[in-house]
């Protein structure tokens, strides 16, 4: 299979992505999280040793436009849809996707909407469902809680990867605002799930690997197993000593999940 490489621009019906596209091999999709998609992370090099890395920055993230229309997680989901079809993956062959956190949201709704083109799935400390009482918020409110809180949901060590503002570029910084003010506006209401998701989770056919950091603060280990239980052939595992960004505190322990799974 041929190499493709490095980031570009996608057109799509007025919607213009910023695609990450690189490595040899089989297609893996990459639904980033809030925090967004940095190609220069240690588990992505992982990832595009093995496989044909394709990981879009979803709209309003990173360098993408946000469409006025754009409310719901399903929103992008469709927008992804039509992506995979402008880079040519074939609808006939089933291809491997990854979600984090809102991307695991993601993931879910399109594996819900076209089973038949997940061949495996892996949903890493995902959101989007309700699971527990009408009363109780599964995911802690991430807009009331003090920063350093919130550092301690998402860390496990929180100190060794606190960045200085003062440190990042002028376009770092409006990257950073723009993911946040995104994730608000697809998360807030109802706060972190789609209703009707979990009617639908029955219909994903992909083997599906759940992963969660034991420290994870946000995603809390109920929470993923009433999760997992919710599509037909799904499976937990945890990863130690990371939060709720496994894939970042500890690469090399992720990616060896990941591919076990995959090349099982």
């Amino acid at each position: 299979m041929a190499t493709t490489t490095a980031s570009r621009k996608v057109g799509l019906r007025g919607v213009e992505l910023d695609v990450f596209d690189q490595g040899t091999g089989a297609p893996l999709v990459f639904l980033h999280g809030a925090s967004g998609f940095a190609a220069g992370a240690p588990f992505v090099s992982g990832l595009t040793a093995k496989r044909r890395l394709i990981a879009p920055s979803h709209p309003g993230f990173g360098l993408s436009s946000l469409p006025d229309w754009v409310e719901l997680p399903m929103d992008i989901a469709h927008i992804h849809l039509e992506l995979f079809d402008a880079l040519g993956l074939d609808p006939r062959v089933p291809f491997d996707l990854i979600g984090c956190s809102l991307g695991g949201w993601i993931a879910a709704e399109i594996a819900a909407v076209v089973p038949e083109r997940i061949r495996r799935l892996v949903m890493v400390a995902p959101v989007g469902v309700k699971t527990g009482p009408v009363d109780r918020l599964d995911i802690p409110d991430l807009y009331t809680a003090a920063p350093a809180k919130i550092e301690a949901m998402l860390y496990h060590e929180p100190a060794r990867w606190r960045v200085d503002p003062a440190t990042l570029s002028d376009e770092a910084l409006t990257i950073q605002a723009r993911n946040r003010e995104t994730t608000a506006l697809l998360v807030w209401e109802p706060y972190m799930h789609n209703p009707k998701l979990m009617h639908r989770l029955h219909r994903v056919t992909a083997p599906t690997l759940f992963l969660r950091g034991e420290s994870d603060g946000l995603v809390s280990a109920e929470y993923v197993t009433s999760y997992a239980a919710l599509l037909p052939n799904a499976r937990v595992a945890t990863i130690a000593a990371a939060g709720h960004v496994p894939h970042i505190e500890q690469p090399e322990a992720f990616n060896q999940a990941v591919f076990e799974f995959l090349e099982a």
